[in-house]
């Protein structure tokens, strides 16, 4: 069984606890699967992330980074923005492993709907292929600014909706037959690697996510596509 039904109403708890116990179970094979499946172009996003927040965030800013998992974007920002970068993440093997293999790594366990930071907290927030996984993106996306400083920045990269047309078409069939089942062998969760096409598709795309950006109170929104649309890296300012 997978994650969720389609068409299953679930509670916003038994939502977080489903997706929490599911990257518990895939979380020793996570960076070799996102490496592998990805052709490791999976460091060229995160490294995106670096090269367009850095000049928009002033000198030793501070950066939180939601939804971290095993700390691979938390480290980017502090190894290439000069930034005081803190991971957050509500799955605690994932930070485990973070904290195994970056030790000097800030690492908080915390909820991306309540995260246990006051108002304003941060010069910028990130989050990588975190924000589908939430139950409510709308909710999300307004966690994110309340911890924002003002005029502060934040970097949302996720998955979305290739571009090209018969780019896109290879890219389903990837993600719906190849990718559940070398994902499914290697981590021992087919499930997992099923949810992943699935959560996909039902997220916004590059525009409607940017409009939800504006709905929720940021300004200067802006996107630029990945890999043909693959990804998207979504920019946005705390008004």
């Amino acid at each position: 069984m997978g994650l969720t039904n389609p068409g299953q109403k679930i509670s916003p708890e038994d939502h977080a606890r489903r997706v929490r116990e599911m990257f518990a179970r895939i979380s020793k094979r996570y960076d070799l699967l996102n490496h592998l499946l990805s052709g490791n172009v999976d460091k060229q996003w995160r490294r995106a992330v670096t090269e367009k927040l850095r000049p928009l965030i002033p000198a030793n800013a501070s950066i939180l980074d939601v939804a971290c998992g095993t700390g691979d974007l938390t480290v980017a920002l502090f190894e290439n923005t000069d930034a005081r970068a803190i991971g957050v993440d509500f799955c605690r093997p994932m930070l485990e492993l973070a904290a195994r293999k970056y030790p000097r790594l800030l690492l908080v366990e915390g909820d991306a709907l309540q995260l246990p930071f006051g108002e304003a907290a941060f010069d910028a927030v990130t989050i990588g292929f975190g924000l589908r996984n939430l139950s409510s993106t709308e909710d999300g996306l307004k966690e994110l600014r309340r911890v924002l400083k003002r005029h502060g920045r934040a970097a949302i990269l996720e998955f979305s909706k290739p571009t090209v047309p018969g780019f896109r078409a290879l890219s389903t069939a990837y993600c719906n037959y190849v990718l559940p089942r070398i994902g499914g062998i290697i981590s021992g969760s087919r499930s997992a690697y099923r949810y992943l096409p699935d959560s996909v598709a039902r997220f916004p795309d590059q525009e409607a996510l940017a409009g939800l950006m504006r709905d929720v109170g940021f300004d200067e929104v802006e996107f630029q596509n990945l890999t043909g649309g693959i990804a998207a890296l979504h920019i946005g300012r705390r008004v």
